[in-house]
């Protein structure tokens, strides 16, 4: 096993570097504004994060998050193109220029950002790996899937984390690898493999699809990894980099300081909250730095609202999933997301 993955690894290594081509700064930015379209790569299928509706309109944490970027960039949240990718084909889309930004539930990783020359602009949601299983068949814990057959999905970091804990407790147990995360979840409903591992986000999204004729399913309370699914983009151009960084940055700002989409023009008016006080020059310096339109940040934020919106209407109290922030709290209430300050 450990030969196939370093095989695996070097040859994960030789596309990277045939496919990335040389990139001068400023590059990816220029081209967005060229082009007028932000070009996403997202997961599909995955609720919460990045699905399509009926209507086949994208909806999602993930999505929200691009459109906002659309909004800073192009001043219009709707010019973006969402590129639905499977896990193992995420990061040559991103490096062939097929798409601007990535998203699709990506865990920042040391092996990534340096063997991949990506970049990691922010955390966007902070989760951990967990096992969706059925109820009432007598799995209360990770200690009884020991000899089971776990499925987990292709190109992720589930794999090794899945067969790094089970080694570490001596266990032994069978990964099914599936190309996808549907494909998955329509293996566990089959009953072709005991469990499914990956991000607790995504399970709490995929129980929901559970037929009803079928057994209900739950998911364990025990966590084997961190995983901080952040942004990512290409390694080449620093300008487009901290855009993204900071459209992040900003909305976390936002909330921090009670800033909703329904009182952004008010506190426009009265312009005394901290995150909006300056003076013209001031965003015109800083939007001419960052090689984008002034007032970015309040584009951001009439399109899409704060950070806590974002997330309260795609994963938290107002969606389906009803997600306890937990560690996606801000900083201030206890959790993780703490944006440094614009001055």
């Amino acid at each position: 096993m450990k030969i196939d993955r370093i095989v695996c690894c070097v040859a994960l290594l030789v596309l990277t570097l045939a496919v990335l081509p040389q990139v001068e700064a400023g590059e990816v930015l220029n081209s967005v504004k060229a082009r007028g379209q932000l070009r996403c790569g997202v997961s599909e299928g995955i609720l919460g994060f990045s699905e399509r509706d009926a209507d086949e309109h994208w909806r999602g944490l993930d999505v929200d998050f691009c459109r906002a970027v659309a909004a800073a960039v192009l001043g219009d949240a709707n010019k973006v193109e969402f590129v639905p990718l499977i896990a193992s084909t995420r990061f040559p889309a991103l490096q062939s220029r097929r798409i601007d930004l990535l998203l699709s539930n990506t865990t920042w990783t040391l092996t990534r950002e340096v063997v991949l020359k990506v970049q990691f602009p922010g955390i966007l949601f902070y989760d951990g790996q967990g096992f969706l299983v059925p109820d009432g068949v007598g799995i209360k814990s990770i200690a009884d899937l020991k000899d089971a057959t776990i499925c987990v999905t292709r190109g992720t970091t589930h794999r090794r984390n899945l067969e790094t804990y089970f080694a570490a407790k001596d266990w032994p147990m069978k990964p099914l690898v599936i190309n996808s995360a549907p494909e998955a979840e329509e293996a566990l409903f089959a009953g072709r493999c005991r469990a499914y591992t990956s991000d607790a986000a995504q399970l709490a999204g995929m129980r929901l699809h559970a037929p009803k004729d079928r057994q209900a399913f739950v998911i364990l309370p025990e966590r084997i990894s961190k995983e901080p699914l952040s942004l990512v983009v290409w390694s080449g151009d620093p300008e487009w980099t901290s855009v993204i960084r900071w459209v992040l940055n900003t909305l976390i700002l936002a909330e921090e300081y009670g800033i909703t989409r329904d009182n952004l023009d008010a506190v426009l008016a009265e312009n005394k909250n901290l995150l909006v006080r300056r003076s013209a020059d001031e965003r015109d310096l800083i939007a001419r730095s960052m090689g984008i339109e002034p007032d970015w940040g309040i584009r951001a934020v009439r399109a899409v609202g704060n950070y806590g919106e974002i997330y309260e209407r795609n994963v938290g109290r107002d969606s389906p999933l009803k997600i306890e922030r937990g560690l996606n709290r801000l900083w201030t209430q206890g959790g993780l997301h703490y944006a440094p300050p614009i001055d």
